[in-house]
């Protein structure tokens, strides 16, 4: 017999691989290595004909096929590279992309499987087991091969499902006993959207929307609700539509003509998935199929007043646009941005520093408020059992204090000079700001009218809509809305526990509807050192769009709380919001919006009412497949018309098309597993508020086994039976550290030890926080600063240079070592007790590790190379994400306080803690659930 390399066509090489005893064929030119014997015609066509028998695998002393299961071949081997050993294991940050000839039936290496996986777990990570894979193609030991149709099956379903030409995904199937979490993973890109040739009509890369607009949990959308069902994968998306922009990126494109193509039956916003016809003067509708007329100024610049070139047009190349929007998308003019500040100024406010505070952060960021075209109006009112109003006479530098008494039956004192414009009243408003901490400095009532101001505030502007801002420090106590205390810690860690994060009292809700029908948007800072009900408080926020806002035990003397504080408020007063706003998501026919979650109130069947929609804040939608879908992609449109905050109407349009499948393989390898768990936490939170707390945490926990069932029964050959690995496709091997991760969240976690506030304000977060700040904010960031790399903390090509992240287990804490965990809210230098005392003067400016005091803190900077390295890392990570939030820094000592000790502990959700498994156990118990060995039952 020839050698293999005498037999290759030319541009091939074969060389001999001792691990595997066979040879591997490499491509000279584009380096691409197989180990199937290359064909001579082109790669990527050579197959068998239908009807043929495939050649049997050489070299291996088999000489016999087996039968596969039809159509889930490919579910591994979509192309000959899968074969090799290192695939496992692909670049960080990289998607595995298609390449090399169609699977052939027959010819797959028969330990490629086995290599891989033994060499996937090899790096310095000891695997939990050490068993023989069972994939479908892998070596089934004592199994009588037999010969049947279902190769060529497989291959003409291979054929069918190609769409001929559209890249396939590949599947690359990882077992999570020997896979630990690798935080780089959470870096990657979502899985690459394939659509179709041809079904965009702009070559422009950016004709679907960026993931940091609209994401999907499923990149490849099944055709039918049974396939859906059978994958048992959450179908949502996941939508941060006005997001903030970072130093560099490219601002949305505007159309400023007015000219706005829309389908006339399903009213969707012409975008680069549509098709022209009738030689361009007629397109088709991506999501109906309607025929509409090109407006006759399409093709027309206004600017120069001459024709335009379409194919230029923004609306055609980008998947996020705005338009400004013409006059009738306006009930009523644009109306200037309204700012109301509700201060809470009783006893306990005062004397934590709230009010100085508050004022101050004002004051000093007048120049901030989105003011450009100065019609902003400012009404400052504060509160204690009584309401005190401001009246402020255009022009002039001064303000009379009116005071309310009677807030059963809540006035405004008068029609007038109440709610002054920023411009015109800025002394005034300057000199009031400067005023009001001595006002109220001796100020000994305690007891606060929230409602009754929340009133005030309402009718104050009403008229116009806007955002009202409450600062409050303790406990609504009188009037409409009053609340009583009601933490109980015995019932904390029951199935009663859930019914303290439900609201107590049904005014907010009906308040913040009554908001959200006038265009009021409320965002809530809460300050008090006891029980403050945030549950309740959270409502308003919730159904009018805003924020809340929690810092408990707030003290202004402690210059960290004082500066956290200010830099928040400072962001929120200073960031642009959206006015007026709603939202409709449109999609292909057969796909429905289902349920929606987030800060809005839903006002009809899928119109999204938010009066002011604040930068940042995260909506999951979850989606229906209604009927069976027969168009090659499906497209997805969501439409916020809005006013700026500079008085201008705009509509923000995001669209995103996605590839359909009948291929469960495909589904499996297009799942996006950040969208999956901000979907998941969302309805975390929904079922823990519905049902109860440990419902919630077995609904999520239910779900993910429910998932790895479905993938080991479709897509390995263990099928329904047994199996000795727990299996997942590569790009959801982070899911389960990441729902273990929500299920040690404040928010949900199993503890008698968590303050209602607390958990309620997590809650808060789970819902309204986008991707980019959630996935930290459930597996946090853990690096090592005493052996960092020498390139880390200094400045590189896209800023300060991090070091890299570990896994999240306290088996790499060391006892000489300064380490940093955060997870976007707060972050903890962890410090053990043998560190050196040259270290802890570099860092801390003190002689030794025993007069270090642990606790919140700000860390001195000091004239050395690592001081200067650490507080770079620190003030990256503080600037680094979206969002307001300015995180504490604790230090944390090895053998400190131990409630500080814990909490930063907690963080490192991969160890054992409380009654909570660590990933070990957690990765056991899900296989045993999958395998059906424990029965039914949370984790």
């Amino acid at each position: 017999m020839a050698s293999p390399a005498e037999q290759l066509p030319p541009g091939w090489a074969a060389q001999w691989d001792a691990t595997h005893q066979r040879y591997l064929f490499i491509e000279t030119a584009s380096g691409h290595s197989q180990w199937e014997p290359p064909a001579a015609g082109p790669v990527g066509l050579e197959a068998p004909a239908p009807g043929a028998s495939p050649p049997p695998v050489q070299g291996h002393g088999h000489t016999k096929r087996r039968q596969y299961a039809a159509g889930q071949t490919q579910a591994y081997y979509g192309g000959e590279t899968v074969a090799d050993p290192t695939f496992g294991a692909p670049a960080p940050g990289l998607q595995p992309q298609p390449q090399g000839p169609l699977f052939t039936p027959g010819l797959v290496a028969e330990n490629a499987f086995a290599g891989q996986q033994a060499q996937a777990g090899a790096p310095g990570q000891g695997g939990y087991y050490a068993q023989e894979p069972e994939y479908i193609n892998g070596p089934a030991f004592n199994q009588q091969p037999q010969y049947g149709q279902a190769p060529v099956d497989a291959l003409a379903n291979q054929f069918g499902q190609m769409g001929m030409g559209q890249k396939q995904f590949q599947l690359y199937t990882t077992n999570l006993l020997t896979s630990p979490p690798e935080p780089r993973d959470l870096q990657r890109p979502p899985p690459e959207i394939r659509l179709p040739p041809n079904a965009c009509i702009s070559p422009s890369p950016h004709a679907n929307a960026d993931p940091s607009y609209c994401r999907s949990t499923i990149n490849a959308i099944p055709t039918t609700s049974s396939l859906l069902l059978k994958s048992k994968l959450p179908l949502a998306l996941v939508l941060t539509p006005y997001r903030s922009l970072n130093e560099g990126e490219e601002p949305v494109p505007l159309v400023t003509d007015t000219v706005i193509a829309r389908c006339r039956r399903c009213r969707t916003y012409i975008n680069p998935y549509v098709q022209f016809i009738d030689g361009g003067n007629r397109w088709r509708c991506c999501m109906c199929n309607m025929t509409n007329e090109v407006p006759q100024l399409f093709d027309w610049d206004q600017v120069r007043n001459q024709p335009g070139d379409r194919w230029a047009r923004a609306e055609l190349n980008y998947g996020t646009v705005e338009y400004v929007a013409p006059t009738e998308y306006m009930v009523r003019p644009p109306q200037p941005a309204v700012y109301v500040f509700l201060i809470d100024v009783s006893h306990t406010a005062v004397q934590s520093g709230m009010v100085a505070t508050a004022t101050r952060t004002i004051l000093e960021n007048l120049d901030r408020i989105p003011d450009e075209d100065g019609r902003t109006k400012i009404a400052i009112i504060c509160y204690d059992v009584s309401l005190y109003f401001f009246s402020i006479t255009p022009g002039s530098n001064d303000s009379s204090m009116l005071v309310v008494s009677d807030i059963d039956d809540v006035f405004l004192p008068k029609p007038n000079d109440l709610l002054v414009n920023l411009a015109e009243s800025r002394g005034a408003l300057e000199s009031l700001l400067g005023r009001i901490g001595d006002m109220f400095q001796e100020n000994s009532i305690i007891g606060s009218a929230m409602g009754p101001a929340l009133q005030a505030g309402f009718k104050l502007m009403t008229p116009i809509g806007g955002k009202i801002t409450v600062l409050s420090s303790s406990l609504p106590s009188v009037g409409a809305g009053a609340l009583k205390n009601r933490e109980d810690p015995k019932i904390l860690g029951t199935a009663k526990e859930s019914g303290l994060l439900q609201a107590a009292s049904p005014f907010y809700k009906t308040f913040a509807i009554e908001c959200s029908r006038t265009q009021v948007s409320v965002d809530m800072f809460l300050f008090s050192a006891s029980y403050q009900d945030v549950a309740t408080l959270a409502c308003l926020p919730h159904y009018t769009s805003g924020q809340t806002y929690y810092y408990p035990a707030f003290n202004a003397g402690r210059t960290e709380d004082a500066i956290k504080f200010a830099h928040e408020f400072g962001e929120v007063l200073a960031t642009p919001i959206m006015l007026e706003a709603v939202m409709r998501v449109r999609a292909s026919r057969g796909l429905r919006m289902a349920s929606f979650h987030g800060n809005f109130f839903v006002r009809s069947t899928d119109l999204l009412a938010m009066p002011a929609v604040p930068q940042d804040q995260s909506y999951a939608i979850e989606v229906q497949i209604e009927e069976a879908i027969t168009t090659p992609f499906v497209v997805f449109q969501t439409a916020v018309l809005h006013t700026t905050c500079y008085g201008e109407r705009r509509i923000r349009v995001i669209t995103m098309a996605l590839p359909t499948t009948t291929n469960l393989s495909e589904v499996f390898a297009s799942v996006d597993q950040v969208a999956v768990v901000t979907f998941l936490a969302n309805k975390a939170v929904e079922r823990s508020l519905t049902h109860k707390l440990e419902d919630s945490r077995d609904y999520i926990f239910q779900k993910l086994v429910e998932l790895l069932v479905s993938y080991k029964t479709s897509m390995t050959s263990s099928g329904a039976g047994a199996s000795a690995q727990l299996a997942i496709s590569d790009n959801m091997k982070m899911l389960p550290v990441l729902v273990l991760g929500l299920l040690k969240n404040v928010g949900i976690r199993q503890s008698s030890q968590i303050a209602p506030d607390i958990r309620a304000y997590s809650q808060a977060l789970l819902t309204s926080l986008p991707s980019q700040l959630l996935i930290p904010y459930l597996y946090p960031t853990f690096y090592s600063l005493h052996n960092m790399p020498p390139e880390a903390g200094t400045i590189g090509e896209e800023g300060v240079i991090l070091p890299p992240a570990l896994p999240l287990t306290s088996e790499r804490l060391e006892r000489h070592g300064l380490f940093l965990i955060e997870d976007g809210q707060t972050i903890f230098l962890w410090i053990g007790r043998d560190a050196v005392p040259q270290l802890v003067q570099d860092v801390f400016d003190l002689p030794s590790y025993d007069v270090l005091r642990g606790g919140k803190a700000t860390l001195p900077a000091l004239e050395n190379p690592f001081s200067q390295r650490v507080n770079a890392i620190i003030q990256k990570v503080r600037e680094s994400r979206r969002g307001v939030y300015y995180p504490h820094l604790y230090i944390v000592k090895e053998d400190g306080e131990a409630p500080l000790r814990l909490w930063a502990l907690s963080m490192l959700i991969q160890d054992r803690a409380d009654m909570l498994p660590s990933y070990q156990q957690f990765i056991s118990n899900l296989k045993d659930k999958v395998n059906g060995a424990a029965g039914n039952g949370g984790y």
